[in-house]
């Protein structure tokens, strides 16, 4: 099978991605290296595809329009900028062109970027996410009732980014002074609504899950600060010093009680966004109730330091089985599509 692979290389971003004065240079924190794009190329190669390296932008419009077209194509490509529906914009033009690709689709990566839309979203099936309120302009009065609400610590982010960008060690605040100072520094980096949630002081856990018809949970680890000082970030600053800083217990080691909650509410949260193929979700677990924090559609596959290749490591998964499920997934159910296109054209005909 000819596969196209989509992706954004670190080095080549859009300067519309923001940088922040004071804050860490995460500007293409969600962008792969060249190494982990090789290393997906390569895995493909091994499962006796042939691979097409089609990028992201001008020239992907470029290389689909002048064909021949994949017939798959692996999506990893983040979109640049900093708009909440950059990361649905590849897969908008490949079912345009009407070229199947891994992975959800544009209402569900436009709207699990959107953290605000897709924690109401995951409320709304029934699972546990911290309270929150959401800042536009980076002006407090805007959600006074909403803010009035909450009980500190409380955490800040950006409402539109992913991979931790803007989510610091001095994101956790714990009173109006810092919320407020912290607040308008995310704007003035971001120019973007900001997120302000009560902070769960419990287990960080990620989850990963594989699969369309059906999906099933590839396991769930645990992520343990080395030396514990205070409530625990997940941080950019832990992200990037992680062999140092953190240990990831995977499998994760939690009660069968708590174990099928967080596999529970998972699901729950991926029907919810209409994920497919792959997804990993992140989730505080704090006396028995996990409570959902965000998802990442688009999860990282580094086969060094990918959080869902680690997690899936832990389960006897490998990198390029990990790479195998997805595609299958995703061929199983393009094929699916296709039956039920070809049946009802036959009905009507």
């Amino acid at each position: 099978m000819k596969i196209g692979l989509t992706y954004n290389v670190r080095g080549e971003s859009s300067s519309e991605t923001p940088h922040a004065p004071g804050l860490a240079a995460d500007g293409e924190e969600e962008f792969d290296s060249q190494e982990t794009i090789d290393a997906i190329a390569d895995a493909i190669r091994a499962l006796g595809h042939e691979v097409d390296l089609l990028g992201d932008g001008e020239p992907l419009l470029r290389r689909l329009l002048a064909g021949p077209k994949p017939e798959l194509v692996v999506n990893i490509a983040e979109g640049t900028g900093s708009g909440r529906c950059r990361e649905a914009r590849v897969p908008a033009v490949l079912e345009m062109l009407g070229i199947p690709y891994t992975g959800s689709d544009p209402l569900t990566l436009a709207a699990t970027l959107d953290k605000d839309c897709a924690k109401r979203l995951v409320r709304a099936s029934g699972v546990a996410t911290p309270a929150w309120a959401l800042i536009e302009d980076g002006d407090l009065s805007t959600a006074e009732t909403q803010l009035a609400r909450l009980s500190y610590p409380l955490i800040i982010k950006p409402a539109y980014e992913g991979s931790s960008k803007g989510v610091l060690a001095s994101s956790l605040v714990n009173e109006a002074a810092e919320l407020t100072a912290g607040v308008r520094q995310l704007y003035e980096a971001y120019r973007q609504p900001i997120l302000v949630e009560e902070f769960i002081d419990g287990d960080e856990l990620t989850v990963g899950v594989v699969g369309s018809r059906p999906q099933h949970v590839l396991g769930i680890m645990r992520i343990l600060p080395r030396q514990k000082q205070g409530p625990f970030v997940y941080s950019l600053e832990v992200k990037r010093d992680w062999e140092r800083l953190v240990r990831y217990e995977t499998p994760a080691q939690l009660t069968p009680a708590d174990a099928a909650a967080v596999e529970r509410a998972t699901l729950a949260a991926w029907r919810a966004l209409g994920c497919r193929d792959v997804s990993r979700f992140d989730f505080r677990l704090r006396d028995g109730v996990p409570y959902f924090l965000e998802v990442n559609p688009l999860p990282g596959l580094s086969p060094k330091s990918g959080d869902l290749v680690l997690l899936a490591r832990g389960y006897g998964v490998e990198h390029s089985e990990l790479l195998s499920r997805i595609l299958a997934s995703a061929i199983e159910r393009t094929a699916g599509q296709e039956a039920k296109a070809n049946t009802v054209s036959l009905s009507q005909a």
